[in-house]
C-alpha cells in the first residue's frame, strides 16, 4: 500500500514539475517576443499616435477571431481613458455597419497574417473615403500592410502555443501595443485622475476615486454656528443635523473650532449651559479640501482617530464629511 502511495505521489511530482516547466517555457518565449516588438519600435508610431491625436471623431478598431478580442480591449482602454473608441466587428460592418465609421474617424485594423478576408470590406471603405487607416500586423506586405497609412509591425518570432498554431505569443504583442497607444494617448491629452473617476462612477475604482465634494454634506445639512452660539442652540443643531459635531465661524465666516459629541461628553458639568460655543469648541480643527481625495479623508481621519472633517475654501466651510459617509461609498 505504501509502495502504491510512493508510486502516486511520484507521478503527481513529476507532473506538477512538468507543468512547471512548461509555464516558464510559454512566458519566456513571450517576453522573447515582447522585447523584439519593443526593439522594432520606429517612427511609425507617432506617426500612429498623431493620426490619433488629430482625429475629429473616434478611433474605430477592428480584427476578426482573437485579434477582434484584442481590439475590443484596446477600445474600451481607449475610450476610458479620454480618446472616444469602439469596436466594430468586420462581419457586421459588412452587413451595414460601415456606416458607423466616419470620415472624421481613424480605422486601426488588427491582423497578424494581414490576409483576413473578413477585413477586405473595411480597407476598401477607408480608402474610399479617404478615413485613416491605422495596420497593426507582422506581414507589412500584405493586403492589410500595403492598404495602412500607416504600419504597426507586430514581431515574425512564432508563437508560444507548441503546434505554432494557437495565437499566443501574437496576441500578447498586440495586447501590450495597445497598451502602448492607450498610455501613450494619456500622456498627449493630459488626461487626469478626475476624468478617469468620470467614466468609471461604478465599481471599486468609482469608490476609489471619489472626491471629497461627492461624499461631503454642504449647505443646510451641515452642522454650523458662529462662535458666541449658546449651548442651547449648539445641542440643538448636533442633534438635528445628525453628524455628532458642530463647526464653529467667527465673524468673517472662517472656521474656527469644532465640537464633536465626545467633546460635549468630556466637558459636561452642571454649567454647561451658561457656555457658548467659543468656550468649549476644539480649536484650529483639521479640516481638507472638498477636492481631496475620499481616501485622503479616511487616512487622516484614522491617523487622528477623528470622525468627522470640514471642508474648507479659503478658509470657509463649505461641507463635512463623516467616516460613515466613506464607509458607506466603499472608499477603505
Amino acid at each position: 500500500m505504501m509502495t502504491t502511495t510512493n508510486s502516486i505521489s511520484g507521478d503527481i511530482n513529476k507532473l506538477s514539475n512538468r507543468d512547471l516547466i512548461s509555464a516558464r517555457n510559454t512566458i519566456d518565449k513571450e517576453i522573447d517576443t515582447l522585447r523584439v516588438l519593443e526593439q522594432d519600435l520606429d517612427e511609425s508610431l507617432t506617426k500612429a499616435l498623431d493620426m490619433m491625436q488629430n482625429a475629429k471623431g473616434r478611433v474605430i478598431l477592428t480584427g476578426m477571431g482573437k485579434s477582434g478580442h484584442i481590439a475590443k480591449k484596446i477600445a474600451a482602454s481607449l475610450a476610458s481613458t479620454g480618446t472616444p473608441s469602439f469596436f466594430v466587428h468586420p462581419a457586421e460592418a459588412s452587413h451595414g455597419d460601415l456606416g458607423m465609421i466616419t470620415e472624421d474617424d481613424v480605422v486601426i485594423a488588427i491582423s497578424n497574417s494581414g490576409e483576413s478576408k473578413e477585413l477586405v470590406d473595411i480597407l476598401n471603405y477607408s480608402k474610399r473615403f479617404g478615413i485613416p487607416l491605422i495596420a497593426i500586423t507582422k506581414n507589412p506586405q500584405s493586403s492589410l500592410g500595403k492598404a495602412g497609412d500607416v504600419v504597426l509591425r507586430l514581431p515574425d518570432n512564432g508563437e508560444a502555443c507548441p503546434l505554432g498554431l494557437a495565437p499566443t505569443s501574437s496576441t500578447t504583442a498586440t495586447l501590450v501595443l495597445g497598451d502602448v497607444l492607450t498610455v501613450a494617448m494619456i500622456e498627449r491629452n493630459g488626461f487626469t485622475k478626475n476624468q478617469f473617476n468620470q467614466r468609471h462612477p461604478g465599481g471599486k475604482l468609482g469608490s476609489v476615486l471619489q472626491k471629497v465634494s461627492d461624499l461631503m454634506h454642504s449647505g443646510d445639512e451641515m452642522p454650523l454656528l458662529t462662535e458666541d452660539a449658546n449651548m442651547h442652540d449648539v445641542l440643538l443643531e448636533m442633534t438635528s443635523k445628525r453628524l455628532g459635531c458642530v463647526g464653529f465661524t467667527d465673524g468673517s465666516g472662517k472656521l474656527t473650532g469644532i465640537l464633536t459629541d465626545g467633546d460635549l461628553r468630556r466637558c459636561l458639568s452642571n454649567d454647561i449651559l451658561n457656555k457658548t460655543g467659543i468656550d468649549v469648541m476644539t480649536k484650529n480643527p483639521k479640516v481638507i479640501s472638498p477636492s481631496a481625495m475620499a481616501s485622503e479623508a479616511v487616512k487622516l481621519m484614522h491617523e487622528k482617530k477623528i470622525t468627522n472633517l470640514f471642508a474648507v475654501e479659503d478658509g470657509k466651510p463649505v461641507g463635512v464629511i463623516h467616516i460613515h459617509d466613506c464607509l458607506n461609498s466603499g472608499v477603505v
